[in-house]
Formats: C-alpha cells, structure tokens, sequence
C-alpha cells in the first residue's frame, strides 16, 4: 500500500481543526418518553430506543487498516466540495439538544475529515461501479463477470441453466411483469408472484403482513409502490455487471456499491428472488448467513412488522421518484484483527481519552458526525426481517440500505466487525420494540465526501450474551468483549488522531444481554483509549448511571490510571465478585475503594 507523509499536511490548517461546540444546545426529548421529533430535518431520524434494552442485536463494525483505495488513505483539503457546501448541515452547538457533561471537544466529519484518494478497485476494495466514469461525474455499473460459487453472491439472474426447462430469472421476469404488478396491483398478485419462483414455500409462506398493510392503507399508494419495486427489481441485470464477493470470516474486505445499486438488491429482497437463501437451518449453504428475502417480514403479521413494512414503502417510494433517487454511494468493510494486532491489555500504558456524558440525546443524533455503534448481532441486522426491534433493528429500518449487509455478509466472528460508510436515513421514527412507530418519509441533508457517501459512519459490534449475569466477571469473557470493542474502534495507523471521530456509544450488550453496565461503560473507555478516540456516552435519561460513569471516570483521570491498570482492576474484581456474590460491591465501588477513595468523597 502506498505510503504518505501526511506531517505537511498538518502544517497550516490548524483552524480547521477546530471542532463543534457542544455546550450550546436546547433541551432534548426524553428518549424513554418516546416524543417525536421526527419533524426535525437532520441527517438520521429519531431512534427513541432505550439502548439498555437495544443490547440485543449487534452488528459487526471495522477498522480502516489494510484497505488500499478505502478512506484509509486520506489528504485534508481546504477546497473540496461537497454537494451540500451551501446548506452545510448543523453538526455543532445547533445539533445539539441536550448539554453533556465531559472534558474536551469530540471531533467530527465533515470538520475533521481528510480528503479521500481517489476511488479504484483492488484485491481488498470491491467496487461495483466503473471508477474511470465515477471521475468524470457519472455512477454506471462496472462490467464484469459474474461467478457462481459460494465465494459470491448467487445472483437470480446468473441462476445456472436446466435442460428444457426455462431459466428462473426468465420465470422471475414474466411473474413480475404479468401478475398486474406493472399496475393495479394486489396483496394477492404480490403473493402469487413470489410463489410462482419459489415452489417449495407455496403453502408455508402466508404474506399476512403484506396483507394487513394493504387492508390498512391506500390501495392506489401500494399499487403505485409495488409497481415500481417489480420494476426495480427486473433491472438487476443492467445494475448489477459484475460478481459480489461474500464478506467471509477472517478475512478484510469492503465492497463499495451505488445507492441505486442497493436499491435494485433489495427489491429484488422484497420479491424473494435470490436462490439458496430461503433457509438458515443447520447444514444448509447459508447456514452462517443472515437471511435476506422478506418472506418472514411480509407473512408474520403484527404490529411491529406493519410499522417496518410501512417504512420499507417510504424507502422504496423514495428511491424510484426520480427527484428524490439518491445519487451516492455505501461502503460495507468487513475487519479482522490478526492475533498479532490483539493488544496485551494488562501492559497498556494508555490514559483514558476524553469523555462526554449524554443523560439525553441519541447516537445517531448528537453522534452524528462521530463512529456511531450499532449493538449488532453476530448475524448483521439481527431480527430486523422478523419481529427484533430494538436499537440495531430500528436502525436498519430507518436506514433500508443497511439491509443488503444480510445478503453478503457472514456471521461476525470475535475479532471481527462491520463498517458501513454513507447509509441515508428514508423515516422519522418513535419507540422502540411495541411501541415503535413509523411516522412519515425524512429527508436527509447529510453532506458527502469525495465519493459521494453521506458523512455516517456505524460501526457493527455484537456483544457476549449472558444467560447467568456471573458469568460476564471473568478475564476470557472481559478480554472477548474488549478485542470486539477495539476491532471496532481501531482506526487506520496512517490517519493522524487529529482527523479521527470520535465514537458515540451506550449501553452495549446491556439489558437483555444482561451485561454490566458500568463494566461495559468501562471496557468501552478502555478500547477507545488503545484506539486513541474520544468518546460520547449515552445514557438514555438513566441519571445514576450518568453520574455514576462521571465520577468512576473523574477518578481514572485524576489518578491517571492507564488501561492496562485498570484491566487488573477489573481481574481483581472479577475474584472479589467471585468470592463475595451474595453482598459484592459494585464494579466503581470497588475500583475507587481500591484507590483509596471512598465513593461518598467522590
């Protein structure tokens, strides 16, 4: 990979170093009351979640390292434009609706942003589309080859040939076009389409769903959407000209792909067309994939999955009108640590970065511009596509873009995380879980860099679950859920810390995966110091966490306890805890008892 001396870039620039104030800010909604603010025009909708709870479903998020052609090799430049440089959007003191408690500014994109190299393909960058035309201004498909094997996807319309029998895209087609999808169309043309390809399902695939939702609504509106789905989706073979790779376990790898690209992936998802891919049981060829048709989302009727459908509508109604199509394009970045890269944490010498303490406010909100943690599920998207709805799931539905993850991406592994660079946000939402509600179609103004994302950056990371909360107090399990922090907020060696993010996170691997809160807060700090990032903590209006994490934290600072000493505090409270389970202090308690600060002096 190409090396770049980036000291002279530093030189000169250091006003455009400067970073959002934060302390200017109106006052934020209760997330537990679940108020909509959908009406604000900012670049991710509302996701009134409690994150305690949203633990469940984690998403794997990556490094930068070791992807030639990715933002891993970036120039900061005074002159670029974006397309959204006369209406720059509010990332500082205007976005701000809550006043954090913390030390230090937290950085963000756009302000901290190093200029992009150009874009091209390499053996660790697959790009869909042709780079030489992306220079000149224009997004076409890339023309290559397709493969099929299991190193790719199975795209529907590769589907090998069978002697005398008809190819199945050529079956795909004619039941997309002449069950009155093209107009006037019906829950039950939706349904007989889909089962004219997919046989076996026939009679277990019920589509109550999509029923409920077309009882429920404007039938013209459904017509009118369906009709431009089917419509979408037949256009996969002009789209899509070249292989997709899976993004495999242990290996590095992104794939950067047009939003219209995404688009046509996933309407294809909604008319169930892709192959092998309508079972995950044991011994299957996808067994270790997460699924990607919408079989379970159109037939398991109930209220959450008619607000999802409802969503999905917006997104689809959006990416067909030709004045809203969004003309951009996402990267997905698979990561993986090499146990060579595993830090040695008890011999860590690194003090703790800044932090910043949100009684109120909202990772995608006032984390907006920073690495924003998805509390992902080791299969990316969890049960988005079923009944889930808790934080990772409500992000994948605001953001439908985020979907087409399922399609290639397999199972995290522990070292392993998923990036996604420029997902656009379609729906303003309230609740989470039953309360959930999807309001109406959002706007995002998000500016974009170089290569045309939007300035969002979630990073996918599933934490441990806990059947029996004892079992988290041990060093394997500390140690698996630090290395899974880390790989998500390592950073590319290359990039001066001066044009790095900082990460907005909460309460991952928390509530129903029964974790620690403050032991999470705590190995959160800890990754986030090796990887030399700040960070925005989220509390989601519990106010003795916040001022609970605020004094543990104060007292780190004041006694500069590096990471490493910190690490065999927690080893030490992991045998107290151990030995003392009936009447065991709590993990600050104990860390500042141990100092020789009672916690009624803190």
């Amino acid at each position: 990979m190409q090396q770049r001396n980036f000291r002279h870039l530093l030189l000169g620039h250091e006003s455009l170093l400067q970073m959002d104030k934060i302390n200017d800010s109106s006052q934020v909604r209760d997330c537990l009351t679940h108020t909509d603010v959908a009406k604000e025009n900012k670049a991710d909708s509302n996701q009134q979640i409690q994150h305690t709870d949203a633990a469940e479903e984690s998403k794997a998020d990556c490094s930068q390292e070791n992807m030639g052609g990715l933002n891993t090799k970036r120039r900061h430049s005074q002159s670029y434009k974006t397309e959204a440089d006369d209406q720059k959007q509010k990332t500082g003191a205007e976005a701000q609706s809550s006043d954090p408690w913390g030390e230090g500014k937290l950085k963000k994109e756009p302000e901290c942003h190093m200029q992009l190299d150009k874009l091209f393909p390499n053996q660790n960058h697959t790009v869909l589309i042709d780079t030489n035309e992306f220079m000149a201004g224009r997004i076409v498909p890339h023309k290559g080859q397709h493969v099929w094997n299991s190193h790719f996807v199975k795209l529907p319309h590769n589907y090998p040939l069978q002697n005398g029998i008809e190819s199945r895209w050529a079956v795909t087609e004619k039941a997309l076009k002449e069950r009155k999808l093209t107009r006037g169309a019906s829950a039950k043309d939706v349904e007989m389409a889909i089962k004219t390809y997919n046989h076996k399902h026939k009679t277990d695939w019920r589509f109550n769903t999509l029923y409920r939702f077309y009882e429920s609504g404007s039938r013209s509106y459904f017509s009118s959407v369906i009709s431009k789905i089917a419509q979408l989706a037949l256009t996969l073979p002009s789209l899509v000209q070249t292989k997709i790779p899976m993004l495999r376990q242990n290996q590095s790898h992104a794939i950067t792909m047009s939003q219209e690209q995404i688009a046509c992936l996933l309407a294809n998802a909604f008319f169930c067309t892709f192959p092998h891919r309508n079972t995950t049981q044991p011994g299957s060829e996808y067994s270790n994939f997460p699924t990607i048709n919408f079989s379970s989302l159109l037939s398991n009727a109930s209220p959450r999955t008619l607000q999802k459908l409802k969503a999905i509508f917006y997104y689809f109604n959006t990416v067909t009108e030709e004045a809203t199509k969004p003309k951009g394009l996402v990267t997905f970045e698979r990561i993986c640590l090499s146990q060579s890269e595993f830090p040695n944490w008890s011999k860590q010498k690194e003090n703790m970065t800044n932090l910043h303490v949100y009684l109120n406010g909202f990772i995608e909100k006032e984390g907006q511009g920073m690495l924003q943690v998805d509390f992902a599920s080791n299969m990316i998207g969890g049960g988005v596509l079923n009944q889930g709805l808790v934080q990772e799931e409500i992000r994948f539905i605001q953001c439908p873009e985020l979907i087409v993850a399922r399609l290639f991406t397999e199972k995290l592994g522990d070292n392993e995380c998923l990036k996604i660079t420029g997902a656009q946000v379609y729906s303003n939402t309230t609740g989470y879980s039953d309360s959930f509600q999807c309001n109406s179609p959002h706007t995002d103004s998000t500016q974009r860099d170089e290569w045309k994302r939007r300035y969002c950056q979630i990073v996918a990371i599933d934490a441990i679950k806990f059947d029996d909360p004892r079992q988290q107090y041990s060093e394997k399990n500390i140690k698996r859920e630090l290395l899974k922090a880390y790989v998500g907020f390592k950073g590319d060696p290359q990039i001066p810390t001066d044009y790095t993010p900082a990460i907005a996170t909460g309460n991952w691997g928390c509530g129903a995966f029964k974790g620690d809160p403050m032991l999470k807060a705590l190995i959160q700090m800890m990754a986030a110091a090796v990887a030399h990032r700040d960070l925005a903590y989220f509390t989601f209006g519990n106010k003795k966490q916040a001022e609970d994490l605020k004094r543990t934290y104060k007292l780190l600072k004041s006694h500069k306890v590096t990471v490493g000493k910190l690490y065999n505090l927690l080893l030490d409270y992991c045998k107290h805890h151990h030995h003392h389970h009936h009447h065991v202090k709590s993990v600050s308690d104990y860390i500042s008892e141990k100092m020789g600060v009672h916690p009624s002096q803190l």
